[in-house]
């Protein structure tokens, strides 16, 4: 009796899970896409500072190659202990045996400025103190996340406003979203490019007063949505 009764149970419990499938398929329903994007100038600008004796003409030692960069950066008005970190937590320098068995000690920073004129000051201030060996490692804005989002909305918008002008001529109108898939987009420009004039060139102007014309590609964010809207 009890093996009865537990068949029966999963008879039900099937046929309610196929009807529930079967009543979101049945529904006439429209598929679209939306679609929505927007470009924003990167206000988070990572530079790659490298400190190598090997670097320096007269074989300076790391640790004063360290100091001038720090007084450089103070120089400024840049918080260091904010937006100064050495990227490799573990050790304080890396060691390279090159093949005369001299050792070169390196130490590598990353550096967080928020926009391309002190992003080009930087540069300055480190070549002025012989530190050549540095380069925008990657850009970012601080709210990404609330901007894709924003996206989002549009995008889920936009696909309504599509489902309605391609309804509205055969005499039937939206209803509810019963299925919604936010379409991942990997194509979102958050590295980040700089252009014009190479650093390099840059450092040897004759004039010192003359700042870099460094400029970066907007980070562009995208959205893509598609719905199922019930047809009524």
């Amino acid at each position: 009796m009890k093996i009865i009764k537990l068949v029966f149970l999963l008879m039900v419990t099937a046929l309610a899970a196929n009807s529930q499938t079967k009543n979101y398929i049945d529904q006439p329903y429209i598929e679209v896409s939306g679609n929505a994007d927007t470009l924003v100038t990167p206000n988070e600008i990572f530079i790659r500072i490298i400190l190598s004796e090997k670097d320096t003409r007269d074989r300076v030692a790391i640790e004063e190659l360290e100091l001038k960069m720090l007084t450089a950066l103070k120089t400024l008005n840049i918080d260091i202990e904010k937006d100064l970190t050495a990227s490799d937590m573990m050790s304080n320098f890396k060691y390279y045996i090159l093949k005369n068995r001299d050792v070169i000690k390196t130490k590598t920073y990353s550096l967080k400025v928020k926009d391309a004129t002190t992003a080009s000051q930087v540069f300055i201030k480190l070549e002025e103190n012989e530190i050549s060996n540095s380069y925008i490692e990657r850009v970012d804005h601080t709210d990404i996340e609330n901007l894709k989002n924003a996206m989002r909305t549009k995008a889920i918008s936009d696909a309504k406003t599509r489902a309605i002008a391609l309804t509205k001529s055969i005499g039937q109108t939206v209803g509810l979203a019963i299925h919604i898939v936010d379409v991942a987009n990997n194509n979102e420009q958050l590295q980040g490019r700089a252009r014009a004039t190479s650093k390099l060139d840059l450092m040897y102007k004759k004039s010192k007063d003359d700042l870099p014309k460094i400029e970066f590609e907007k980070i562009k964010i995208e959205s893509n949505i598609n719905v199922k809207f019930v047809l009524k």
